[in-house]
């Protein structure tokens, strides 16, 4: 049966825009080329710094450089679209107001997710840039649900890594740095942990720790399987 096309608002950053490719084609049952998943990827690595915009209050805006994409995609016929990057989810409004076509929103599969998986009111710790924090997207998200979100008390930490993969890749030295933060999450009392930065997903699957660890690009690979299946 023929799958339905899905469009990738890629390149934030590129390494991760391929993951997400990889997870999905990971997922697909396929004996053949054609069983798997169309994708149709706008890796643009030139989107404005969500870094300068929404932590340094310096940078461009870079929601109409998405929904500038979010229109190509469509009119390259997408049927769907996906973003592997949680922080961008801030200008998800702008990404669906460009086109018809469905925006899946990574936050909010998300946060249903890990609802699935913890106690009601349970405190869900977050892995992320700091301007998920600055931006509340996961906040809301988690509150309509009936969650909490808990943040490091110094996040700093975080951005240092993330800037470290985008500059050199994965690395002993940053999976240490990220489960030293699993694990101060969870002395806060986090019952589960989010990973909610793509770059951090290239090394989620390695994070010691022992809460469940939900991966918010695994999320949202099955949201496409199952949307591009139906």
């Amino acid at each position: 049966m023929a799958k339905r096309k899905i469009g990738i608002l890629g390149g934030m950053g590129p390494e991760a825009t391929v993951l997400m490719m990889q997870r999905i084609i990971a997922g697909t049952r396929a004996k053949d080329d054609r069983d798997h998943v169309p994708l149709i990827v706008d890796s643009n690595t030139q989107v404005p710094s969500r870094i300068e915009a929404l932590i340094q209050g310096t940078g461009e805006d870079p929601g109409p450089v998405l929904a500038q994409m979010a229109r190509g995609l469509a009119a390259a016929g997408a049927e769907a679209l996906i973003m592997p990057c949680n922080t961008a989810h801030h200008y998800a409004a702008q990404i669906e107001a460009a086109s018809d076509v469905p925006f899946l929103n990574m936050v909010e599969l998300t946060a249903q997710q890990i609802a699935a998986q913890v106690s009601p009111g349970a405190r869900v710790g977050i892995l992320a840039s700091p301007a998920v924090r600055l931006t509340g997207l996961f906040d809301q998200a988690l509150q309509a649900l009936g969650l909490r979100a808990e943040y490091l008390v110094d996040d700093a930490p975080l951005l240092k890594i993330i800037q470290d993969i985008k500059a050199h890749g994965p690395s002993a030295a940053s999976l240490a740095g990220l489960t030293f933060a699993a694990k101060e999450l969870t002395d806060q009392g986090a019952a589960a942990l989010v990973v909610a930065c793509s770059e951090f997903s290239l090394q989620s699957r390695e994070i010691a720790t022992p809460v469940p660890v939900i991966d918010s690009l695994d999320v949202l690979a099955r949201a496409a399987l199952r949307f591009a299946e139906s």
